[in-house]
């Protein structure tokens, strides 16, 4: 995939790769693992569903005949395979689901040439692969879709909306009984993931924070599916699972600091507008020396591929105009701008302490520029937001260079916003009392229009 150039405009003073090795040694998969063409470990959370849809929607897509999938012996695992015109032979995908952190230890010891996670990869993971590859390269880190970390009660519990402060105060054992929280009595029954998933990697991050444990009597769960049929069983449980394993619970609103509380959507979870959103990834040595691996990547990170993910009953990165909620109190200024516009379902974010774009927004650069020489009767607004600085106008300053910035790279492709605003730390969607909070503050919404 390549990599669109990095740019540094005013804001950003105001403010080995060795190829991956495609090893056909699959350690305890009972299976005959002959033309093994990669295998992909790792988080729960994509394994399930997504990447076995990912790999027969490629193996569709390559002309393969006789697709199935199979179990292993092994929980979690399971083949993919199919008959390749190429190589006129059955070929297969080993995807192994136990948890995020071990798809990277399964990158370090060449035990898989690609890493599922549903959360970033930590700082010790890119140590520990640091001497194979830049892990956080856009030539590495692969954004395949968009998650919302869902908050779930029993269907008939009252509480339609929490903070999370109060998630915190429920999955740390502060609070112990609903009536604590002004709903119908009842002892709190926690339900979480368990140690090694991305999601309770993400949720222990987004909502208990580094000063909170989880309460000890917490009921643990490799499966996001299995925790959410004991929520709906259970009238006094919540738990939190990806935003496609919801099935009959009941799914409760958050909010983050002063920023209004949301539902997880479509276009809520697609900008990361609502608390709990993440971003689920596949990790790759940089550009791999199997073809099949860079292949199925791209095919991940196209249209067709995210309909997969879509399929999931994840959020894709695929483009689309959503018309959206306006809230009560919001400024005739941003009416005005707005006005008759539909909002598009991505947010352009950046690197942290940069004005360079992230490896996502490059990736969203590109579909944006499809998505408008496409629709080419559409006039684009850029709308940049930020968080409070030493004076409003600095903030608001702040706020409009970076939808300046995105305008740049568009112009450099023969597109011509027709408007280009900023309103500062207006609009908040995190807290800006912590660094992760005020860095998703600082984004720049697509809104669309006809001419």
């Amino acid at each position: 995939m390549t990599n669109i150039s990095s740019f540094v405009f005013l804001l950003s003073f105001l403010l080995f790769s060795p190829e991956s090795s495609a090893s056909n040694q699959v350690v305890g998969s009972e299976f005959d693992n002959t033309t093994l063409l990669f295998t992909i470990q790792g988080s729960n959370t994509i394994g399930a569903v997504m990447a076995p849809n990912l790999v027969k929607s490629y193996f569709k897509f390559k002309g393969a005949k006789n697709i199935r999938s199979y179990k292993t012996t092994i929980e979690n695992e399971l083949v993919v395979e199919g008959v390749l015109p190429e190589t006129d032979q059955v070929s297969k995908v080993l995807i192994a689901a136990h948890g995020s952190s071990t798809g990277f230890k399964a990158l370090a010891n060449n035990k898989a040439q690609i890493a599922a996670s549903s959360r970033p990869i930590k700082n010790k993971e890119v140590s520990l692969l640091a001497e194979k590859a830049d892990m956080r390269s856009i030539e590495s880190e692969h954004i395949v879709g968009i998650d919302g970390v869902a908050v779930i009660v029993h269907p008939s519990r009252s509480i339609t909306a929490l903070s999370l402060e109060q998630i915190a105060g429920i999955f740390s054992g502060q609070y112990l009984d609903w009536s604590e929280l002004g709903a119908e009595p009842g002892i709190i029954n926690v339900y979480a993931r368990d140690e090694n998933s991305g999601t309770w990697d993400s949720f222990k991050s987004m909502a208990l924070g580094a000063d909170k444990s989880l309460v000890n009597t917490a009921h643990r769960f490799e499966s996001n599916d299995a925790l959410s049929d004991r929520v709906s069983a259970d009238e006094n449980g919540i738990g939190f699972v990806g935003l496609g394993s919801v099935r009959q619970s009941k799914l409760v609103a958050v909010s983050d600091g002063s920023a209004k509380a949301l539902l997880p959507n479509k276009l809520t979870v697609a900008t990361e507008d609502y608390a709990l959103s993440r971003r689920l990834f596949m990790y790759s040595l940089g550009a791999s020396d199997n073809h099949f691996v860079n292949e199925f990547l791209e095919f991940s990170l196209s249209n067709t591929g995210q309909k997969d993910v879509s399929d999931a009953g994840f959020i894709s990165q695929e483009l689309h105009a959503v018309m959206p909620t306006y809230y009560e109190g919001l400024p005739q200024s941003f009416l005005e701008v707005t006005a008759q516009a539909q909002r598009l379902t991505i947010n352009f974010r950046f690197k942290e302490g940069s004005a360079k774009l992230d490896n996502k927004a490059q990736e969203d650069l590109k579909r944006l520029i499809n998505y408008l020489h496409t629709n080419q009767n559409l006039e684009v607004i850029l709308v940049g937001f930020g968080d409070p600085k030493r004076s409003a106008e600095r903030s608001q300053l702040l706020s409009k260079l970076r939808a300046m910035a995105v305008r740049r790279e568009l112009v450099r492709h023969g597109i011509y916003p027709e408007k280009t605003v900023g309103f500062g730390e207006s609009f908040p969607v995190a807290s800006a009392n912590h660094l992760e909070g005020r860095i998703k503050n600082r984004r720049v919404e697509v809104w669309v229009r006809p001419k």
